[in-house]
């Protein structure tokens, strides 16, 4: 009979792994990881200490305190010092006992329970949860490596950008027009940097946004100064001794100079930590229902996080705040004892287009189907609008979609929820205006034109 023989490191792995199973089957004290301090991590930590007296640890790379990162383009603009984008006061987590730790997660062993650490350090965990959130999607074209070719997404792009805006003085070319194009060319512009932003589609957002609201952006994105070339992309990036010089489009075959490029296409999820692991990855980490991955103890939430089944008209991957930071409240009510799953509810999101302020809540594809009536309003003379779908047999409300005027969250959700009638919302609409007191209101040119349509 063939002898076995063990060394001591192997046996204190099998001890502590036993302990750790005794502890987490007995409903004891564990250390719960969460790596990654953005909303979907910060807020599953805070959650998670109302729940219990468990010992917490998140650790970021990025930064030592959790902040707001839609808040950096203040920042740079002027508007904000960086202390003030924090999502909560530096004390909270000394007061809350949740411990940070400022540094990189190298690599994970689902085996032994534990991370290791750029600088060696072995943290060993009974839950973890992954929240590394996304990074820039860099085009598949040359020029890429060249300086002054970037994303903005982390708090170093941000530190980037001013360092080339300092020593550069040339054009700006952003090739993508989604949410952070935008910002991007705010930011750009606040510095007397001239842009042109080449957008693939047929004018602004043309993939999300009705085609009124759509154009309605792309002209007050024009009326801001900034050079809007739309139905083209860029097809190579040209740089001069290392540096970005200019960009060659794709379908005129035009190069627009330039000395800085801002990537704006997209962002795909951060999965780093899981590779060489036996964790499921597809285009994210792979999750169920309850934002478990296929390693026992080890969730993922937020930007990083596939769902393996999304709801009907939802996409598995949804890199928005307001998903990560639902992602986050769930899996602290599961770690705390109560298993709960993730549902996606209903669709909501918001943003700003310089000083027009976007909400959508529901069903508002870019193509409405002929299944559903669209009611839609925009003021005469300025960049507001208010578009409601329902269905054209039932009247239910489908979705709502605001420019320039603000509703609601609670009313508009519930509506939907309900599945309230289009004359009750009509009725009631009054409710939903969240506008100051003293704002115009358009509440009545909107039952207006829905009692012509009767």
């Amino acid at each position: 009979m063939a002898k076995v023989f063990f060394t001591a490191s192997y046996v204190r792995v099998i001890l502590y792994t036993f302990v750790i199973h005794l502890l987490t089957s007995s409903g004891k004290k564990m250390h719960i990881v969460i790596v990654g301090n953005g909303i979907a991590g910060s807020t599953a930590a805070l959650k998670i200490r109302e729940g219990g007296d468990h010992e917490i640890t998140m650790i970021s790379d990025e930064s030592e305190f959790p902040f707001a990162r839609t808040a950096l383009m203040y920042v740079f603009m002027g508007q904000l010092k960086q202390r003030n984008t924090l999502l909560y006061e530096p004390h909270t987590w000394r007061e809350k006992n949740i411990n940070l730790f400022n540094g990189k997660v190298v690599r994970l062993n689902s085996h032994t329970k534990s991370i290791f650490m750029s600088s060696g350090k072995q943290i060993f965990y009974d839950k973890l949860i992954i929240a590394t959130g996304s990074r820039p999607v860099m085009p598949d074209i040359p020029g890429t490596s060249l300086h002054g070719v970037q994303g903005l997404y982390h708090l170093a792009d941000l530190q980037t950008l001013e360092n080339t805006v300092r020593t550069e003085k040339g054009r700006a070319v952003i090739v993508g027009g989604g949410l952070i194009a935008v910002e991007l060319a705010e930011m750009l512009l606040s510095r007397h940097i001239p842009v042109t932003m080449l957008v693939r589609e047929k004018s602004y957002w043309a993939n999300v946004l009705p085609p009124e609201e759509s154009a309605m952006i792309t002209a007050h994105i024009w009326s801001k100064g900034i050079e809007v070339i739309v139905n083209e992309e860029a097809v190579e990036i040209l740089g001069s001794n290392g540096n970005v010089c200019g960009v060659r489009t794709k379908y005129s075959g035009e190069v627009i100079q330039c000395t800085l490029c801002g990537i704006a296409i997209g962002v795909s999820p951060n999965t780093d930590l899981v590779k060489n692991t036996n964790i499921h990855v597809s285009r994210g980490i792979l999750v169920n229902e309850y934002l478990e991955t296929s390693s026992e103890d080890i969730y993922a939430i937020g930007d990083c996080a596939e769902l393996q089944n999304a709801d009907p008209g939802r996409r598995t991957v949804e890199a928005v705040w307001y998903c990560a930071r639902t992602m986050g409240h769930t899996i602290a009510r599961t770690l705390c004892g109560e298993r709960t799953s993730y549902t996606q509810g209903v669709w909501y999101n918001s943003a700003k287009f310089f000083d027009v302020e976007y909400q959508v809540y529901g069903e508002i594809p870019s193509e409405i189907p002929p299944s559903v009536h669209t009611m839609y309003w925009k003021h005469p003379k300025e960049n507001k609008s208010i578009r409601i779908n329902y269905d054209k047999s039932s009247g239910v409300v489908l979705g709502f979609n605001l420019m320039g005027i603000r509703y609601r969250s609670s009313v508009c959700l519930a509506w939907i929820i309900e599945r309230a009638h289009i004359s009750k919302v009509m009725k009631e609409l009054s409710a939903a205006n969240f506008d100051p007191e003293f704002s115009l209101r358009y509440e009545a040119e909107l039952k207006s034109m829905y009692h012509t349509l009767l």
